[in-house]
Order: C-alpha cells, then sequence, then structure tokens
C-alpha cells in the first residue's frame, strides 16, 4: 500500500525522490509528500491527491541531496493534505514518513504524550512526537528512535530525517517491507526496489526490529539492542524498460497483451535442457512428501489457489485446501500431520500471508512462496520459492501476474504427479502452447471485447458472473475484476447455487456472464441460464470452441479442459477493463485499492 523513499547523496534529492514515488503509484495511495534538508533545516511539501499534485508544490529553488518521500493509503485519518506525509515533531526538529499501523497509538498518546498538541489523526504522528520527547530527555537521535521503537505494537517502515544531523537517514521496520540501495557515494531507501532502479540495483534486505542508519558512503544495520549486522547487498532482478508503458493508454493494457509471452516464458523457465517441464528437485521433494497442501492467499491470488487446488488434487493427487489468508491467521484449522504451505502472492509482500507463513514457521512447517518478485518478503522468509516471471505489474488490477499463477501451478501439480506416477497423462508443455495462442487470439479481438462491455454494462448497476467447475473459480475472479476497477457491484457464483437465493436481485436487463467451458456441466450451466432469462436477466454466455451453441455472444479457441481458466479469464479482464473505460475510472489506480497491500 503506501510507498517509502529516501535518498542521501550528492545529487538534488528532490526529483529523485518524486521519480521514486512515481514509480510507487501502482501500490494505491490518496497523498503524497517530501521532505528535504539542507543548511537552512527541513523543508516538507505534501498535497492530497497524486504525484502530479505534489509536484505542482514543489519549490524547485529549494536544493537539498538528503530527504524522505511517501505516498499515503489512509488508514487513521481521512485522506487530506494534514494527515499526508511526512509527520513532523513539534518542535520541528524531527521528521517521520511510515508506512503500517501501530496498534497501540493511542495508549503511548495517554502515557507520553498528554500535553503535546497533535496535528494530525494519524498513528504516524505519534512516532515521530516519541522520538522528539525522548530526544528533548537527552538521549541521542539513534537511542530515541531505539526507544520508540521498542514501544511500537504494530506494523511499521520508518525513515526519520533530523534536523541536527546533515548525513543520516534514520530507518526500522517491523513486517512492512523496506529496503537500502546501495551506490557510489550515495544510499536509498525503498519500500519497492522498482521505487530506486533509477539509480541502482544493488539493495539490502533489512529484517524485522532492525535500527539501520543510511549515510551518504555507508550503511549501518544494527539490531534493536545495538548488535551490529553484516549483509550484503543482492541484484534487484527487474528491467527498468519493462516498467514503461510506452504506447500504451494503461499499464492495464500492456499487461493483458504481454500475457500470451508470459505463458510461453513460463514454460521456457520450467523447462530442463531436455526439454522436459521440471521445477527444482527440494521443491518436488517437498510436495510428495506433504499428506495435504494448505494454500494461503488473498483476492486474485486466492482465486488463483482455487484452480491450483484442482490441479494438485486431478494431476498429482494430493488433497489441498484452499484459505484466505487474512481468515487462517487467526482461525487456524485443524492440520494434517505433514502440511506443505504454499503462499500466493504476486508482490511477495503481502501483509495478510506474512503473518501467517510467520506462524507456520513458528510450527516448523515448510513452506513454499509463488510470486513475482524475487528478493520479496514472503519469498525470502519461506523455504522455497516458484518464480512467477511475469515481468513488472503495474496495474492495481491483476491480470497477467494471475494467468502466470495459475500456469505455474499447473506446472507444479503436473511435474509432481508424474513423479509420483499419477493424475492425467497429456503433453502439459505442447498444451500450454495452445493456450498461449488462445490467449494471443483473444487479446487481438479487443473490439468485440469493447462491444460487449458497451452493450451489457454501459448503464449497468451491478452483474452477477457465474460457471460451474473450475469455470466457477474464473467467475469469482471475473466479478471482482470488474467491481475493482468500474466499480459496478458483481458478483461470481457457482451456477448451481444462483437459484439458491441471489436469483432474488436479478430484474429486468441485470447483466449475467455465464462460462461454458467445462464439457461435464456444460449443459448445466445453460439451464442456469435458462433460469436467469426467465427473470429478465441479460445473459452473456462465452463458451469453448467444441461446446459452443447458437446465440453464445463470445466463443474462446479451445484447449485442453483443465487449462481453461487461463484462456476463459482474458474476456472478462477485458471487458472490464473496457467497461472502465466508458465510465472514465481510472483503470490502473482504482480508488481505496493497492497494489501491494501491506497491512492486515
Amino acid at each position: 500500500m503506501c510507498g517509502i523513499v529516501g535518498y542521501n547523496g550528492e545529487l538534488d534529492a528532490k526529483e529523485i525522490l518524486l521519480k521514486g514515488l512515481e514509480k510507487l503509484e501502482y501500490r494505491g495511495y490518496d497523498s503524497a509528500g517530501i521532505a528535504v534538508r539542507n543548511e537552512e533545516g527541513v523543508t516538507v511539501f505534501k498535497e492530497k491527491g497524486r504525484i502530479a499534485d505534489l509536484r505542482g508544490s514543489v519549490d524547485l529553488n529549494v536544493s537539498a541531496d538528503i530527504g524522505i518521500g511517501h505516498t499515503r493509503w489512509a488508514t487513521h485519518g481521512v485522506p487530506n493534505k494534514l494527515n499526508a506525509h511526512p509527520h513532523q515533531s513539534t518542535s520541528g526538529r524531527f521528521t517521520l514518513v511510515h508506512n503500517g499501523v501501530i496498534e497501540n497509538y493511542h495508549l503511548l498518546q495517554k502515557a507520553y504524550l498528554k500535553g503535546i498538541q497533535m496535528q494530525s489523526d494519524t498513528d504516524t504522528e505519534v512516532i515521530v512526537q516519541l522520538v522528539d520527547l525522548f530526544a528533548k530527555e537527552g538521549l541521542s537521535t539513534v537511542e530515541a528512535f531505539r526507544k520508540t521503537l521498542s514501544l511500537l505494537h504494530g506494523s511499521y517502515a520508518l525513515a526519520l530525517l533530523d534536523q541536527e544531523d546533515e548525513d543520516t537517514i534514520y530507518v526500522a521496520k517491523n513486517k512492512s517491507p523496506l529496503l537500502v540501495g546501495v551506490g557510489a557515494g550515495f544510499n536509498v531507501v525503498a519500500s519497492d526496489a522498482m521505487a530506486m532502479l533509477q539509480v541502482t540495483d544493488q539493495f539490502i534486505e533489512l529484517r524485522d526490529k532492525e535500527v539501520v542508519l543510511v549515510h551518504k558512503d555507508n550503511v549501518e544495520i544494527t539490531t534493536l539492542d545495538g548488535r551490529p549486522v553484516e549483509r550484503k547487498p543482492f541484484k534487484a532482478e527487474l528491467d527498468a524498460s519493462d516498467i514503461e508503458k510506452g504506447t500504451y493508454p494503461h499499464y492495464m493494457l500492456k499487461e493483458m497483451d504481454e500475457q500470451p509471452g508470459v505463458v510461453r516464458k513460463i514454460v521456457q523457465e520450467y523447462s530442463n535442457s531436455l526439454g522436459e517441464l521440471t521445477i527444482d528437485d527440494n521443491i518436488l521433494e517437498a510436495i510428495k512428501e506433504a499428506d495435504r497442501i494448505y494454500i494461503i492467499a488473498a483476492g486474485t491470488s486466492y482465486h488463483a489457489g482455487l484452480v491450483g487446488k484442482q490441479y494438485f488434487e486431478k494431476l498429482a493427487r494430493i488433497p489441498v485446501e484452499v484459505h484466505i489468508s487474512s481468515e487462517f491467521g487467526y482461525n487456524m484449522p485443524l492440520l494434517s500431520e505433514k502440511p506443505l504451505f504454499i503462499f500466493i502472492t504476486q508482490s511477495g509482500e503481502t501483509a495478510d500471508s506474512r503473518q501467517v507463513l510467520v506462524k507456520v514457521k513458528e510450527l516448523n512447517y515448510p513452506a513454499l512462496t509463488i510470486t513475482n518478485v524475487p528478493g520479496s518478503t514472503l519469498s525470502r522468509e519461506a523455504d522455497y520459492t516458484l518464480l512467477l516471471h511475469a515481468g513488472p505489474e503495474i496495474a492495481v488490477a491483476s491480470t497477467k501476474a494471475y494467468v502466470a499463477q495459475v500456469a505455474v501451478l499447473a506446472i507444479a501439480a503436473y511435474v509432481t504427479g508424474k513423479s509420483l506416477g499419477k493424475g492425467e497423462d497429456f503433453d502439459l508443455k505442447h498444451e500450454l502452447g495452445i493456450v498461449a495462442n488462445g490467449i494471443q487470439t483473444i487479446v487481438d479481438s479487443k473490439n468485440e471485447l469493447e462491444q460487449v462491455a458497451e452493450d451489457y454494462l454501459k448503464i449497468a448497476r451491478n452483474a452477477f458472473f457465474i460457471g460451474r467447475n473450475l469455470d466457477f473459480c474464473v467467475s469469482v475472479e471475473g466479478a471482482l475484476k470488474l467491481k475493482e476497477i468500474s466499480y459496478i457491484q458483481a458478483e461470481g457464483f457457482a451456477g448451481g447455487e444462483l437459484k439458491h437465493g441471489t436469483i432474488a436481485l436479478i430484474e429486468e436487463g441485470t447483466p449475467v456472464f455465464a462460462l461454458a467451458t467445462q464439457e461435464q456441466v456444460a449443459l448445466n450451466i445453460r439451464g442456469n441460464v435458462k433460469e436467469v432469462v426467465a427473470r429478465g436477466a441479460n445473459a452473456c454466455i462465452i463458451s469453448m470452441e467444441g461446446l459452443n451453441e447458437e446465440g453464445d455472444r463470445l466463443v474462446i479457441p479451445k484447449v485442453h479442459p483443465l487449462l481453461t481458466p487461463l484462456v476463459s479469464v482474458v474476456p472478462l479482464q477485458l471487458i472490464s477493463y473496457y467497461a472502465a473505460l466508458h465510465r472514465r475510472c481510472d483503470v490502473d489506480k482504482p480508488r481505496n485499492l493497492a497494489k501491494s497491500v501491506t497491512v492486515e
């Protein structure tokens, strides 16, 4: 969600900070700000709205070579300029940016800050006021910072400036992601490596409850109790050119068009020298040894997990449970004797999933993360990682990462099944090639899909998506895409479940999108369509070639029945895109949402 950047070097910090924040816009935010320090002190610029609004408020005459910046997604206090970061202590000496949520901020305020008039409604301000208070009591800045950190309960990523220190950004994290980037004569801070690829690809991983002093020429890392830590940087495996949207009007459109290439890339990355699909031997053995797999995910990744469940059960004959991470962490069910946990996360920073991973590791159970971001928190902290190889996904609404997740899950299940001598016998590599071609056919049919959006959703206030079997898994993802970016209230249902209550909401003209790609239930879903049409629904049937009938609005290319989710989701993505476009919504940055959800 919120994003942090920091720069300490020889160049003018303002533009580096602003460009870094622009790279973090995909995370979702409602206000932004920067603070820079020079001989005259610390100057803060902040605005409600977009980075473009912030740029307009920055005084170009203020020059400084050290600073911090922030994009805020509101948790405490409404989105406005007053609640925007950076926040300053009453004395003006300390300036702070913060990602996360401080659960005990009210208690800290009552215990330590009774006489201080707070300027905002945020939990963040309590942190900077505490540092100032302890500094006034005679502690050095680092001592005051440490004491404050020891009192905080919750999640945080912090970057602090001291007006009396010209060469240090004080940094710490707990649960929320934060990296330090290193360069020649400068060092940077970023909640995402993408933000600072403009200046370096070398980053140091920070761990929870460490205290970091970022100077121009070096970085000091210590534990909270002051013990020094040595850690080498890693190279961020990101291509800065992939982040640019080029001639596309929106990242989402670019990322949907990239999906055929993503599938081909995954096949390439997971093929051995003999051309056979494979996964790391250690991962394969961990899966084979499990008596039950627990898939933990949220949002779109959870929907990919629903598909993955069917893959592992059909191709490897291993029972699977799929759980919403925010629920599982606080209501863990009875576990099997030899569980394997698979965490699916586009960003690798999802806080809901990480809090489950922490508990899983405390129980000494093996964990595998499937993510698009090498070096991300869930990748580093799990025992194993399978990468999506989808390239940076910037649009908040996930498209190519979902397709990549499903494809990687299919490969993992297939390779496991082959090793165990179980599951269906077919050539998955060949079939994924057919899938890539099928996706290409669909993304090349944009005019037709734009017309579908026009015909069904132009004036709609709600919509339903129905399917059975694997089509149900895709229907919930299709509904999420539509509601995320067009703000049309949408729900996905198992086709037979609609008549058990929700059909009461069907009225004249209600759009109902029905998927028909599964032969064994094709007649059933068509029966469900007749039920809603009889109540006045405007039904759009999307069928697969070979199962299509006269009157179907869209027919997708034929692929292996297990792989239909990779293809059938694409028209739903594009329909949602055009519905949002027609309503003049911000397609890449929908309101109230964030790409990387780093708070629980």
